[in-house]
């Protein structure tokens, strides 16, 4: 098949977004699989929390389908991490959009099937939707084309829906759910209770309350009537893309929530084109050509027409008094519904793990483990860790809600603790015993708060606690074994 001109399929005035959207898409690919590298084996390997065999077991290869329901073992695992990792890095650098459109396809195609399959098989521990807005988007751009053919049209366009999604699955799931959202109080507490607080989210918290209002007024500007913009090509859609661009900055600042806001912004610099561009850093894209290959024509018009059709349960969901959010209505994780925090939590509970030597737990001196995002120590400056995501620390925030889930792996991570399991310890951020095996581990609830500023002047803490009781009594190996 030769060459085709179609001229409304071409989008030659796309070409800076393209590039953008590619090498962002890959790069947060790239700090996907790092994640997966670090760890995947001590969650979910063949000694993890919960081992991917006995998932497989029980859940055909139809319902989560995944290249680790033939076989799986830490080796491959390792082996799809690495490929995963070098694939992203040679598309961050630009190399194979140097060559023939099928270049990028495949090498994006790639990154899809094996994250696709790290995320089918990840139960709990990867059941967040930017794990699904991640595989979108990487499916969506494996279309875009290289540099020898101009952006195709209908993938810019499903971007454009894409984002559209997000941000008013966002706005929506808040307007239709918690009313401290209708009210504009729903920042007296997010800050504050957010899963995994960066070092500036105590500042955001200790903001004046009238500017909290603004914030949350405008949160729904953002998300509730700014997503249509995007639907506007050309400088509409660039303002439009602007103002997403600059509220999920805002939220970069505020919290650390993986790779979520990080995407979302190079999603929506799809819908500004290159004049914008010019315009606003004085980037120049050469002119791309305006045709293509018949195939990849038509490769684009049946995937687009497939996407479109597709998109009819998220649609429904959006208009639905039901509506849910971060939800797949098929396995491959294509055109799904988003949303966040369609409740806020007022009060923050943590879940302390200690552990101690002694013999008897009743007359022992215990020691804390610290792990690496969520709240421990209340002197620690909290650390910016997004776009990686901590996927044992937003399991230990969930359990602190009292999330039964969570107790699949809770128990087994005790268990871990005991043995003084070493890929368990490195997910942490301080052993309490140098590699030594604790005699008796029980786990504590706290409720924190940030400190006010005279408490943080008089104590030095940034947190101040309150013990909330016992949620694990004291355990040992013997005890363990016997649940």
């Amino acid at each position: 098949m030769g060459w085709v001109d179609v001229p409304w399929f071409a989008a030659e005035q796309y070409t800076v977004a393209r590039a953008v959207v590619q090498h962002g898409v890959a790069a947060v690919y790239a700090v996907a699989f790092v994640a997966v590298l670090h760890q995947f084996r001590p969650l979910l390997g063949e000694h993890g929390l919960l081992p991917v065999p006995v998932f497989t077991e029980r859940v055909p290869w139809r319902r989560a389908p995944s290249l680790f329901h033939g076989r799986y073992s830490d080796r491959l695992l390792v082996a799809v991490g690495w490929v995963g990792l070098l694939v992203a890095l040679t598309l961050v650098v630009g190399l194979p959009q140097r060559g023939a459109p099928w270049v990028p396809l495949v090498a994006f195609g790639v990154l899809w099937v094996l994250y696709l399959s790290v995320v089918n098989v990840g139960q709990v521990f990867y059941g967040f939707g930017w794990e699904s807005l991640l595989l979108e988007a990487g499916f969506l751009v494996a279309f875009l084309g290289s540099d020898e053919v101009a952006p195709p049209l209908p993938v810019l366009a499903l971007l454009w829906w894409l984002v559209f999604r997000v941000e008013l699955g966002a706005g929506l799931i808040k307007w239709r759910g918690d009313p401290v959202w209708r009210d504009l109080t729903a920042l007296y507490y997010h800050h504050e209770t957010q899963p995994m607080p960066g070092p500036l989210s105590r500042l955001f918290h200790l903001l004046p309350r009238p500017l909290h209002r603004v914030e949350v007024a405008a949160n729904h500007v953002a998300q509730l009537v700014v997503p249509f913009l995007l639907l506007v090509p050309g400088p509409v859609a660039a303002v439009g893309a602007g103002v997403v661009v600059v509220t999920q900055a805002w939220l970069v600042l505020s919290g650390n929530f993986a790779w979520l806001n990080w995407l979302t912004i190079v999603l929506a610099c799809s819908a500004v084109d290159d004049h914008a561009w010019a315009w606003l850093l004085g980037v120049r894209a050469d002119a791309a050509p305006s045709g293509a290959p018949a195939w990849f024509v038509v490769v684009v018009l049946v995937v687009a027409a497939v996407c479109v059709w597709l998109s009819r349960h998220p649609l429904r969901n959006l208009f639905s008094s039901r509506q849910v959010m971060n939800a797949s209505y098929n396995v491959l994780h294509l055109v799904n519904t988003y949303g966040a925090f369609g409740s806020v939590t007022r009060r923050r509970t943590e879940v302390v793990v200690e552990g101690t030597l002694d013999g008897d737990p009743a007359t022992a001196t215990w020691r804390e483990y610290e792990f690496h995002g969520k709240p421990g120590d209340v002197r620690r400056l909290p650390r910016q860790f997004a776009p990686y995501h901590l996927r044992l620390d937003w399991g230990m925030w969930f359990l602190g809600l009292g999330s039964s889930a969570q107790l699949r792996w809770f128990v087994p991570l005790l268990h871990r603790l005991l043995e003084a399991d070493a890929p368990t310890l490195r997910l942490l951020r301080v052993d309490p015993f140098g590699g030594a095996p604790p005699r008796w581990v029980r786990a504590r609830l706290y409720g924190y708060r940030y400190a006010r500023p005279d408490e943080r002047r008089a104590t030095g803490a940034r947190w101040v606690r309150e013990d909330q009781g016992l949620l694990v009594d004291a355990l040992d190996l013997r005890s363990l074994r016997r649940l």
